[in-house]
């Protein structure tokens, strides 16, 4: 099993290393300020380029009830990181390789119900182990658990992604939603949801009637943003999308 880089703490060592909290000591509220501004920067950029680095962040307690929160063995940061360590490599591998996606609209007058679904063009095991999780840090007022997530694109894997950048693929961008209490589950729920999102409008004002089926590529070409609103993970994507099959009805 490849172990993964969490630069100041390690996720095997429960008391020993760096403490995400003594980050945040001797800073003065300016300083924090200053880094936060930098921070929402560098998280709105395009991921061109070899160096992939983009802000994660995790709950520090598991949703009350759900199995996770059951768990009284576990240690302090024991959530999070396990959090940290299955969306990572799931975003990466969506801004380095991307997801094919097929997509159904529903239909009521045909009674045909809707029908979304993203499969890794790649296994995420192509860039688990280049990923580095550097400077954590814990933010109390909002109780989660911080990090820089950095990957560097190989030559193969940049030229791939500057053929994507450089063909007339449209850019689209699509927002989607996934509960809190699924965890993980839920973060992959709100990033098809994200795709399904940006899929559907760009082709609303492509196809004037409603297709049988749209088959096709996205990858992400910018930061993903991950928030929270009314008990759900919300997440805002940017993608080039390269477009596959459109099935249409041969009779109403």
């Amino acid at each position: 099993m490849a172990q993964h880089k969490i630069r100041g703490l390690s996720p095997l060592e429960s008391n020993r290393g760096l403490s995400p909290y003594e980050n945040n000591r001797g800073l003065s509220p300016l300083v924090k300020s200053f880094l936060a501004a930098i921070f929402c920067f560098l998280n709105l950029g395009l991921c061109f380029g070899e160096d992939i680095r983009f802000h994660l962040w995790a709950q520090l307690d598991a949703f009350p009830g759900s199995e996770a929160a059951k768990d009284i063995e576990a240690g302090q940061f024991d959530y999070p990181i396990k959090m940290m360590k299955e969306t990572a490599p799931f975003l990466v591998n969506g801004m380095v390789y991307g997801w094919d996606f097929v997509y159904t609209p529903g239909d009521k007058a045909r009674g045909v119900e809707e029908y979304f679904e993203i499969i890794p063009i790649q296994s995420e095991e192509k860039v688990i182990d280049g990923i580095e999780y550097e400077n954590p840090w814990v933010s109390e007022e909002d109780n989660r658990f911080n990090c820089f997530v950095r990957y560097v694109r190989n030559q193969n894997q940049l030229q791939s992604f500057n053929l994507w950048s450089s063909i007339q693929n449209p850019t689209v961008r699509g927002t989607g939603k996934g509960a809190l209490e699924k965890g993980f589950e839920g973060i992959k729920d709100a990033t098809a949801e994200a795709v399904k999102d940006a899929v559907r409008t760009h082709y609303r004002s492509e196809i004037k009637n409603k297709p049988k089926e749209i088959t096709g590529r996205v990858i992400i070409r910018k930061n993903p943003v991950i928030g929270i609103n009314s008990g759900n993970y919300v997440i805002n994507l940017d993608f080039f999308l390269e477009s596959g099959r459109i099935k249409t009805y041969s009779i109403f």
